[in-house]
């Protein structure tokens, strides 16, 4: 204790003999002194979002999953349709655009269209890849967080069609832009078999995953919690 009040009363002094001049001590001391134990802020939140979910053992299965849509109806209703309750619902603008629209950056749209970009940039959060819609628009993806597969088997087979609907096309929450590689990599994945090759979005993607759960009431298994403890060390 002696040594640490010691090493802060250096430091205090070093700040003080060195503002005057408009220099400041250097950041790796002050670093050195401020580290604590448990996550870093950033990691606190994930935890504290985690505390907030329903953590089971395993997720059962339960039969009738389709995303695809069969001769009885689609189970999470038409694919990117504009008719759900959500934010961008009815705005004439299907989810996949208003996705992109929201994510890609430096867009210029299609003459005529407010829908439809003619090109864009977009960072790959899964990847870390930088795509244009020019170039890549083919192989740009809308990912499910929390894949609509797990969401089904999770407690979603016991929703409403109307709720369905607007859980897969939560754009606020549950949608990302990414590579197509990078979803069919994921699948139906969850953070304790999946986590992003770029490790500088792994906190926010636990983040989100976490926050999808919480916010849609879907259980995450015990090892997908301890796999958000581990990415919160780092955050």
């Amino acid at each position: 204790m002696r040594v640490l009040i010691a090493r802060c009363a250096i430091l205090v002094g070093l700040v003080g003999l060195l503002a005057p001049l408009g220099l400041s001590a250097p950041a790796t001391a002050v670093t050195a002194l401020d580290r604590v134990s448990g996550p870093a802020p950033g990691g606190a939140r994930v935890l504290d979002l985690l505390d907030r979910a329903r953590v089971v053992a395993d997720i059962e299965h339960h039969p009738g999953y389709d995303r695809d849509c069969d001769p009885g109806g689609c189970v999470f209703g038409e694919p990117w349709t504009d008719d759900h309750d959500g934010p961008k619902g009815h705005n004439g603008c299907t989810t996949r655009e208003d996705v992109l629209l929201l994510q890609m950056t430096d867009i210029e749209m299609r003459w005529g269209s407010r829908c439809r970009i003619y090109e864009a940039r977009l960072r790959d959060p899964y990847t870390g890849e930088r795509m244009t819609w020019r170039d890549d628009g083919y192989v740009i993806s809308i990912d499910h967080v929390y894949p609509l597969a797990r969401a089904w088997h999770g407690g979603a087979w016991a929703w409403t069609p109307r709720r369905r609907t607007a859980f897969a096309n939560d754009v606020r929450r549950e949608l990302l832009a990414v590579s197509a590689s990078a979803n069919q990599a994921k699948e139906a994945d969850g953070p304790a078999d999946w986590l992003p090759a770029w490790r500088r979005y792994r906190c926010t993607y636990a983040t989100l995953y976490v926050r999808v759960a919480v916010a849609w009431d879907l259980p995450l298994t015990t090892a997908d919690a301890d796999a958000v403890r581990l990415v919160a060390r780092s955050c």
